[in-house]
């Protein structure tokens, strides 16, 4: 299947202030940030955006400086966005068209681009697609045991996700281990509201825990992770769950939230813990077993684990989250122990002279797409 690019006229050059969009299944964030990465003015919208997505980036605008080009995350690029790339009519067209593969993502980032774009028209906007980091996966990681009929009549393949997290923390993990990454066999876990694990082998993805989309793999605040799909269909014929009823639960009512019956927050989790609540301590245990297992298969791609590497919010700012991870995971030599000194730094959490070293790399999405922008556009 063809590939669609970063090519066709791009605007002017970036040489400046890039905006930079991110929109959630509950929030929209909003960053300038200039050609060192540097943050110059950020907004948080508690709310995702809709039909008000013009008047969010135009009241952000207002008291932001003026930008060169605009950085779009967009969750699922499809099988043909397999890079950063320019927007145009074509790159709109194919993002529509994979919308539905990530329901709680792609409408709330896709109504945000067309404001920005319809306010901002005369800079470049560039797509950063989430699942661009595994567009390489071979062929066994990527293929789904189904009818080949099915996967060649449908398209069904791992995609896998959070690619922008994983860019930025490998490049950082190379920094803190002081080798090039195309050297490094590692395990990379993005623990946040979604999670999901990650094998990098010679700087590429090699495996991947989240699939077709966002709701395979490990369990997390709201979305289920993976289910025996012949539990579904006896939902569905027993009990007369229809589509719609399995699509609400398994993505908005499930995980930590789903469990503890409280909250999707491991904070919450962990006080509440603290006070005896039984619902939230196995909330937090079969959260705990499930990353140890997305982690342990990761492992399973790679010769040798040269460190195992935490990011999203809940990797690096709940050590007792991570520790508990890393208790669990002794057989393949990971000791973690160590709190770390600056929460906004990269940095060792693994004793001095550790096996396999852990890291922490606070979530760069942000950076990695005004990066990627600046690549594609200057």
């Amino acid at each position: 299947m063809d590939t669609v690019t970063a090519t066709g006229p791009a605007g002017p050059a970036a040489g400046g202030p890039v905006l930079v969009v991110d929109a959630g299944s509950s929030s929209l964030h909003l960053r300038v940030l200039d050609e060192d990465l540097s943050e110059l003015a950020a907004r948080d919208f508690t709310d995702p955006p809709g039909d008000d997505a013009d008047h969010m980036v135009t009241e952000f605008l207002h008291g932001a400086p003026e930008v060169v080009a605009a950085g779009h995350r967009l969750v699922h690029g499809g099988p043909r966005l397999t890079s950063a790339t320019l927007v145009d009519a074509e790159v709109r067209e194919l993002l529509q068209d994979v919308a539905d593969l990530a329901p709680l993502h792609m409408p709330p980032a896709l109504a945000v681009l067309d404001a920005a774009r319809s306010l901002l028209p005369d800079i470049p906007h560039v797509a950063c697609p989430d699942t661009a980091f595994h567009a390489h996966l071979p062929e066994a990681a990527r293929t789904y045991a189904l009818p080949r009929k099915w996967n060649h009549r449908y398209g069904l393949r791992r995609y896998g996700f959070h690619g922008l997290s994983y860019s930025w923390a490998l490049a950082r993990a190379a920094d803190l281990l002081a080798r090039p990454a195309g050297e490094l066999q590692l395990v990379l876990t993005h623990l946040g509201g979604g999670c999901s694990a990650c094998a990098v082998r010679d700087g590429g993805s090699v495996d991947t825990t989240m699939g077709f989309t966002p709701l395979e793999g490990l369990t997390m605040s709201r979305r289920s992770g993976s289910i025996d799909p012949g539990l579904l269909l006896w939902l569905q014929k027993a009990h007369a769950l229809t589509p719609d009823d399995l699509v609400e639960a398994l993505n908005r009512e499930s995980g930590l939230l789903g469990l503890s019956g409280t909250s999707g927050d491991t904070r919450d989790l962990v006080r509440a813990r603290e006070h005896g609540d039984p619902d939230a301590a196995l909330a937090l245990e079969v959260f705990t077993v499930d990353a140890c297992r997305g982690i342990a298969a990761m492992a399973a791609s790679l010769d040798r684990i040269d460190a195992l590497v935490f990011t999203g919010e809940i990797g690096t700012d709940q050590p007792e989250i991570r520790e508990a991870v890393c208790a669990r995971l002794a057989t393949l030599g990971i000791q973690g122990g160590l709190d770390p000194d600056d929460p906004q730094r990269a940095t060792a959490v693994s004793p001095p002279g550790a096996r396999v070293p852990v890291l922490v790399v606070p979530t760069g999405e942000t950076q990695q797409i005004a990066a990627e922008t600046l690549s594609v556009t200057g």
